[in-house]
């Protein structure tokens, strides 16, 4: 039987994260699309960064058909969060404004998950692409990164928010995030954790 989980966070309602997760604008808009994979995986980061943004959104799914609709709405920069050889840094793309807000959209999910979404949503594949530079060190102690310089989701979004929106500073919305990763390690055991993680 399974245990009875927090409907706003989705964390077991003994570690239910909700008091954590701050409530912060942003005048850039996030769409995050969320391979379905991720929703109840026990480290969700894309749900906590959406939680804690007023102007964010979560959709799940792998195609999306509404996507285009949106995309073309008018009155925004669109971009997609995510590397690539043409990809502009968050200092250039900040420079690049034409007084236009910002709408960022950031798949959510593995790299190969994520790399599906964009065949599969051929208006994702065709958005300029934006990259992180000179991001901070991931503080996901869980998981060993597959390349150098990889953030989770809500790791990524804190640092193009910090980077697109200075002097704001979205460094609160890592809160429930490190709760969640310290919860993980003392379900482990400090002595697991160690042994499976500090190598």
């Amino acid at each position: 039987m399974s245990r009875p989980r927090c409907c706003r966070c989705r964390r077991p309602e003994s570690h239910c994260l909700c008091a954590l997760i701050p409530d912060l604008p942003s005048r850039t808009e996030i769409l995050v699309l969320q391979h379905p994979d991720e929703v109840d995986h026990a480290l969700n980061t894309a749900n906590l960064a959406v939680l804690g943004l007023r102007n964010a959104t979560l959709w799940v799914g792998e195609a999306f058909d509404d996507l285009p609709g949106w995309l073309a709405q008018t009155g925004y920069r669109t971009c997609l969060l995510f590397p690539g050889e043409q990809a502009l840094s968050v200092v250039e793309l900040g420079s690049e404004g034409d007084g236009r807000p910002l709408r960022l959209v950031v798949p959510d999910g593995t790299w190969r998950k994520a790399r599906k979404l964009l065949y599969l949503n051929p208006a994702l594949a065709a958005l300029p692409r934006v990259a992180l530079a000179d991001a901070p060190p991931s503080r996901y102690r869980l998981r060993k990164a597959p390349m150098a310089g990889s953030l989770s989701t809500l790791e990524a979004i804190v640092a193009v928010l910090n980077q697109l929106e200075a002097p704001a500073d979205y460094r609160e919305l890592l809160k429930p995030f490190d709760a969640l990763i310290e919860g993980q390690i003392a379900a482990m055991g400090e002595e697991t954790f160690r042994r499976n993680h500090l190598r």
